[in-house]
This record gives structure tokens, C-alpha cells and sequence, in this order.
């Protein structure tokens, strides 16, 4: 089995759980390894997107597996080597075992929608959690208008709009009031962040529509995509969300979404 590792070498809990990972797996199993991580191990290494593997283990936090999923199609196994690792499916310090279950094939694959975003028509990266378009100056507030295919959902003024998947709810939005969603459903979730109306609620759109996110009047704004990439906006774009075609494909031991949440939520 081939298996590939990307991790952010410049978090010390990261770079060491990919050492013991890398020691663990080398004598047995081929191991590819990210750019950033090969030079700060002194080895030789590839681009993440490039990377042709059977499952990548993402060791870190949440936005290293997310970014792990945007940049690449394969299956991927989060390893914890920090605090709240909502996306992980295991611990650094438990790693051992269950790289010994994939080895053997004992693993589910979980797929996950994924956001297709594009503006006026180009398409950028994909999201497993979350796209936002929001203002580009602190403690400005823009003027948003958000349609589902041709109809107009709502008009509302407020910092910014977080359009997530069911994966993301538990993210951005939640903390923005948005509602948890079950990952098995399909479904595109709309949320104002720090709307100026408090009437204003979220939505929870079919996923065979498109969310369209438009400004009443141009202004400056920044598309932010699962936390990983910025694009900078005039403010007179049409921006589209629609399901992609790409699912991201994450390694399951178990079935425990509202365990996470009563574990690693309620109690923060």
C-alpha cells in the first residue's frame, strides 16, 4: 500500500507524531511525503496535489485535513496532533493500530459532499466545510443578496455570508448561529455572520440547487475557501455554489458523528 503524508512542519506536535508515523510505515509500506514536510525531515518530497497515494494521512488539525481534501482526490486519514481535531478520525498517540487495520483493508470510506465554487463562471477550489464571502474591512458591514437558482432568497445586511456543506455545519456556521446538519444528508447551508436584522435566520438549501451570492452595491470583499484559500473580490461578481462532482473520501473506523459532537463540542 501506498501511503502519503502531508503535515504542517513548522507545529512541533505535527512534525513529531509524522516522524514516529513515517518510522512506523517505511520498513513495510511505500511513503510518499509532502514538500514542506521531506525538507524539514531532509528528504525528498512532492507537491500534495501531484501526490499519487492510496490513503493520505493528514496529521495535524482540522485545516490540515482540510487542505489535504482540497488539494487531493484520495482517501484521507486525519491523525490528531492537536487540540480539537473535529474532522480526525484518530489520535497521534493511537496511530500505531490503526495503521495496522488499513494495512489489513479493515477501514470504511466515508464520502462527504463537497462545494463546487465559482466566480462568474471560473471555477476555484473546492470546499469539504465551507465557502465565505465577507468584508475586506474590519467592522464594515456589506449589503448581500443571496438567490437559489433565479429566485431571490433574501437580502441582508451583515459581515459576511458562510455558505457550507453538512461536514461544515459543525464549523464556521455553527459558530454563527447556523444549524448542525447530519453529513448524510445532501444539503447546502446558508448563514449570515453577525447579520445587522436579527430576523435574519439561516437556510438549508436542497443540493440540486445553486446558492448564488451577490452585492446589492460593489464593494471589496474576500471569498474565502475552507479556511485554506483567499480570493479578492470587486464586489461585482456572481458567486455560485452548486454540489461538485468530486466527493471528499475520508477514512472511518466507526460511525460516532453525534458522539464527536456531544465529545468535542458541548463541552468546550
Amino acid at each position: 500500500m501506498k501511503f502519503g503524508i502531508t503535515a504542517n512542519p513548522h507545529i512541533p506536535s505535527a512534525l513529531e507524531a509524522s516522524k514516529q508515523v513515517l518510522a512506523r510505515l517505511e520498513p513495510t509500506h511505500d511513503v510518499l511525503l509532502e514538500s514542506d514536510l521531506a525538507r524539514a525531515l531532509d528528504r525528498n518530497g512532492q507537491p500534495l496535489a501531484h501526490m499519487r497515494a492510496d490513503i493520505v494521512l493528514a496529521i495535524g488539525g482540522d485545516g490540515t485535513i482540510l487542505r489535504a481534501l482540497q488539494l487531493s482526490d484520495a482517501k484521507v486519514l486525519g491523525i490528531n496532533s492537536g487540540s480539537l481535531g473535529f474532522l480526525a478520525e484518530v489520535n497521534s498517540n493511537e496511530a500505531d493500530a490503526y495503521l495496522e487495520r488499513i494495512a489489513r483493508g479493515d477501514y470504511k470510506v466515508e464520502e462527504r459532499m463537497r462545494l463546487k465554487v465559482t466566480v462568474d463562471g471560473e471555477r476555484m477550489f473546492d470546499c469539504t466545510n465551507e465557502a465565505v464571502v465577507h468584508t475586506a474591512q474590519i467592522a464594515k458591514i456589506r449589503h448581500f443578496e443571496i438567490r437559489l437558482d433565479d429566485e431571490i432568497v433574501e437580502r441582508v445586511r451583515a459581515d459576511g455570508m458562510i455558505v457550507a456543506t453538512p461536514t461544515g455545519s459543525t464549523s464556521y456556521s455553527m459558530s454563527a448561529g447556523g444549524p448542525i446538519v447530519d453529513p448524510r444528508v445532501d444539503a447546502i447551508i446558508a448563514t449570515a455572520i453577525a447579520p445587522f436584522k436579527p430576523a435574519s435566520r439561516p437556510h438549508v438549501f436542497p443540493a440540486t440547487a445553486a446558492v448564488h451570492v451577490r452585492l446589492v452595491k460593489p464593494k471589496e470583499c474576500l471569498l474565502v475557501m475552507d479556511g485554506q484559500h483567499e480570493s479578492t473580490l470587486k464586489g461585482t461578481e456572481d458567486v455560485a455554489l452548486t454540489v461538485s462532482e468530486r466527493r471528499s473520501k475520508l477514512v472511518r473506523f466507526r460511525d460516532d458523528f453525534y458522539r464527536r459532537i456531544e465529545e468535542k463540542l458541548s463541552h468546550q
